[in-house]
């Protein structure tokens, strides 16, 4: 699974918590982290509560982030890879699924880019979101005025798994089938 969030540990102590949490549930269940490798912020805690609870950990990190020390140095395996499109590739093609909690841009660009793969159909995997403390409010505001406004879907709407608790998350992931929706709304509409 693959885990995208903040180099950032954030504001509320509730986010690192989440991640903590969600680190510890996927070894519990067997389920192998990957993620971006670094060992700051949201990620290292992520990785670090994975690798304690006995799990695998795979990170993936351009060379750029590792030469500026932010590698994670215990890690199961690590890939150093050159570019960030080489380390969304390298990311997506290694994980059966991907989780997004709470982040910035990076968090945002990354789990966006796969989900819009999925709506694409490029790849069958299922995309969740671990809303932690509300973080992602505003988000689960957007998907639905972007869906009422007809930029999306119902069925692409809902290719984005919303959940508080990790576990909860991981079973409906784990429940996920790929919706047969076309992408393409009303061509003629203007």
């Amino acid at each position: 699974m693959a885990v995208y969030c903040g180099s950032s540990p954030g504001a509320d102590p509730a986010f690192a918590a989440a991640a903590a949490a969600l680190g510890r549930l996927l070894a519990e269940r067997g389920i192998r982290l990957v993620y971006g490798g670094g060992h700051v912020g949201l990620m290292g805690v992520v990785a670090d509560a994975c690798l304690a609870g006995g799990g695998e950990v795979h990170g993936v990190i351009t060379r750029a982030l590792e030469a500026k020390e932010l590698a994670h140095r215990g890690l199961t395996s690590l890939a150093v890879v050159e570019t960030m499109h080489g380390r969304k590739e390298a990311m997506a093609d290694l994980a059966g699924g991907f989780i997004m909690p709470p982040g910035g841009f990076g968090t945002l660009d990354e789990f966006f880019e796969v989900l819009t793969w999925t709506q694409l159909g490029i790849h069958a995997k299922p995309c969740g979101v671990l809303d932690v403390a509300g973080y992602f409010a505003p988000l689960r505001d957007l998907l639905e005025a972007a869906t009422r406004q007809r930029f999306l879907r119902p069925g692409h709407r809902d290719l984005v798994i919303m959940d508080t608790e990790p576990g909860r998350l991981l079973d409906r992931l784990d429940e996920w089938q790929p919706a047969d929706v076309d992408k393409w709304l009303d061509l003629r509409q203007r």
